[in-house]
């Protein structure tokens, strides 16, 4: 059940039953799953998409594949983080600003130079199989920085969040789950899990600093960019 739920609330497949937050929680433990598994649809989609056109094309099709599958959550939260934190002065402008529909410059922008790093780290690996196992690590590891800043950091705002029910057991069991999607790209796991354990930590202590925590904007932001920091870091280890 508690898989269905982060099914659920990170993914837009229909789930024919509502979950409270005290159970999509406990389902933060399925997270890296998920994002494992998004990235090897999204692999099959560049092995399909390359044998019919270009691969510059084919990034642009995973990408669409992915913000379908995802409803773009991640992809709004990395414009509304940028938004906040670059045009906010105080903490209460920060929140504010984030909790704005609309995207500004630094959103725009952030999103923009996001996805085409993305889209061209896909281009330099190119073959199937690299690709379709960096992007399921960078999507499991992306989902586990997730986890690991739920339970560090208190949620920002007054009312209640998922993250704040987010427990060690959940963060164990995710540890776990992204350790096993790391053998898909063998030793470069640990380089992998070194790059967003120091990414999380950065953004981390600039959310504390900021705005006393996190919120679901700060978090989806947190994933995208660890997911793109670890294709990144599949192009660098991979030449």
């Amino acid at each position: 059940m508690s898989f269905l739920a982060a099914v659920a609330f990170l993914t837009r497949i229909p789930i024919s039953r509502a979950f409270s937050t005290e159970q999509v929680a406990r389902s933060a433990a399925w997270f890296p799953l998920i994002g494992g598994l998004l990235g090897l649809v999204c692999g099959a989609v560049w092995l399909g998409a390359t044998r019919v056109v270009p691969v510059y094309v084919a990034a642009v099709l995973v990408l669409i594949c992915e913000a379908l599958f995802t409803g773009a959550l991640h992809f709004d939260g990395l414009a509304d983080m940028f938004d906040g934190f670059g045009g906010g002065r105080t903490r209460d402008d920060v929140l504010r600003i984030m909790r704005d529909h609309a995207i500004g410059t630094y959103g725009a922008t952030a999103l923009i130079l996001m996805l085409l790093v993305t889209a061209s780290c896909l281009v330099a690996l190119k073959t199937p199989l690299l690709v379709a196992c960096w992007l399921a690590a960078g999507g499991a590891f992306g989902r586990w920085a997730i986890v690991l800043l739920s339970r560090a950091l208190p949620y920002a705002r007054p009312s209640d969040a998922v993250s704040s029910h987010v427990g060690v057991r959940e963060l164990i069991v995710a540890t776990l789950t992204v350790c096993l999607t790391g053998f898909l790209i063998r030793w470069q796991a640990l380089v992998a899990a070194g790059v967003t354990l120091v990414i999380s930590v950065a953004l981390g202590a600039l959310y504390r600093r900021r705005i006393g925590g996190v919120t679901g904007d700060t978090l989806g932001a947190t994933s995208q960019i660890c997911e793109t920091a670890v294709l990144l870091t599949g192009v660098v280890l991979s030449r």
